[in-house]
C-alpha cells in the first residue's frame, strides 16, 4: 500500500480502536540462507572496477574530483583494512545472507526482518513495526535506519541515516546525505534485489542497481559466516600520518582504462546521459583514443624497451 494509504489505515484503527496494530502486514517470507549471483555487473562485483571508470554512473564534477584522487594503495592503510561496506553497497559483493523475522511473542505481529551478512559480520535491522525514522542528529551508521512494509509481496525498505562510504569500489563516493530504496521480491528460491539510491551531494539522479540471490537448500557450515579481518602494518616504511592519493589533474592512470577497451573519454567519465540508450550516439561520433601498448615479453624488460603504463 502507498504511503497515504498507510496513513488513512492507521487513522482508521485509532478511530475504530481496533485491537489489532496498524502496523501488522503481512507477504513473502524471505527467511533463510541467501547466496548472490554473480551473472550482473560481474567484473565490478569480484575482481573490482578499474580506476577512472565511472562509466554509467549519474555522478557530479564533485564526485569525478573525488575518484580521481583515490589511491587504491589508500586500503592498506590499518584504519581502512576492515572499513565496512555501507548497506547500499555491501550485497553487491561475496557475502552469504541469511535473513530471519522476529515477532511479537504474544500477538504474532511482524515487528522486524533481520539480515545478517557474513561480509564484515554485520547484523542490519529492517523495522516493520511503523516506527519513524529518527532526526537528522540522530547517529549514522554502516547499516543505516531501516523501515519496510509489504506491497503485495514485494518488501519496499527505506533507509537513512547511512555513513560516508562508496558506490563503486574505485573512490567513487557515497555521502552520508544518501538515502536507499529497496525492492525485493521473491520467486520460488530467487530474490531479485534492487536498490534506488539518491544521493543530493555527489549523484544528479537516481541510481539503480540489482542483484539476485538463491536460496539455499541447508545451512552453511558456522565459519562460512565468519569475517577474519585483523589490520596489519602492510606498508612498513610509509611516514607516520601519510594518506596515499593523487593531487588534482595527476592522477597516472586516467587514461588507461579508455586507452585498454577503446572507449572514447567522454564515455569514461559518468554523468546521468551515459546511463541512456541514447549516449551510444555520441560515443559513435566521439574520437577513440589511441590503444595501449601491447604486454612486454621477458625479454623485452631484460634489455630495457620502453614500458607501457602500467595497472594498479
Amino acid at each position: 500500500m502507498t504511503k497515504l494509504m498507510s496513513v488513512f489505515a492507521l487513522a482508521a484503527s485509532l478511530v475504530a480502536g481496533a485491537s489489532l496494530p496498524a502496523f501488522a502486514q503481512a507477504g513473502a517470507d524471505f527467511s533463510g540462507v541467501w547466496q548472490p549471483r554473480y551473472h550482473e555487473d560481474q567484473p565490478d562485483r569480484i575482481p573490482g572496477p578499474e580506476l577512472t571508470d565511472y562509466t554509467g554512473l549519474p555522478i557530479n564534477e564533485s564526485a569525478r574530483q573525488y575518484a580521481n584522487s583515490w589511491d587504491p594503495s589508500r586500503l592498506t592503510l590499518p584504519e581502512e583494512q576492515c572499513r565496512v561496506h555501507v548497506s547500499p553497497y555491501i550485497y553487491r559483493g561475496p557475502l552469504n545472507l541469511r535473513i530471519w523475522e522476529e515477532k511479537d511473542p504474544k500477538t504474532q505481529d511482524l515487528l522486524a526482518i533481520k539480515h545478517y551478512s557474513s561480509t564484515f559480520e554485520q547484523t542490519r535491522t529492517i523495522w516493520m513495526d511503523g516506527r519513524p525514522h529518527p532526526g537528522p542528529n540522530a547517529p549514522h551508521t554502516w547499516m543505516g535506519f531501516s523501515s519496510g512494509r509489504y506491497d503485495g509481496d514485494m518488501l519496499i525498505v527505506e533507509t537513512t541515516h547511512l555513513k560516508k562510504g562508496w558506490v563503486r569500489r574505485n573512490g567513487v563516493p557515497m555521502s552520508d546525505q544518501a538515502k536507499m530504496t529497496e525492492y525485493m521480491v521473491r520467486n520460488g528460491e530467487v530474490m531479485t534485489h534492487i536498490v534506488v539510491l539518491v544521493d543530493p551531494v555527489y549523484l544528479t539522479e537516481p541510481l539503480v542497481k540489482s542483484q539476485d540471490f538463491v536460496r539455499s537448500t541447508r545451512e552453511l557450515p558456522a565459519g562460512t559466516w565468519l569475517w577474519v579481518c585483523d589490520p596489519v602494518l602492510e606498508i612498513a616504511d610509509r611516514p607516520e600520518g601519510d594518506v596515499p592519493a593523487y593531487l588534482p589533474d595527476e592522477h597516472p592512470f586516467k587514461e588507461e582504462y579508455a586507452r585498454r577497451h577503446q572507449i572514447p573519454f567522454v564515455g569514461i567519465y559518468g554523468g546521468a546521459q551515459t546511463m541512456y540508450p541514447e549516449f551510444q550516439d555520441v560515443l559513435k561520433k566521439a574520437p577513440v583514443p589511441p590503444a595501449l601498448p601491447p604486454p612486454q615479453t621477458g625479454a623485452q624488460r631484460v634489455t630495457g624497451a620502453p614500458q607501457g603504463q602500467q595497472g594498479r
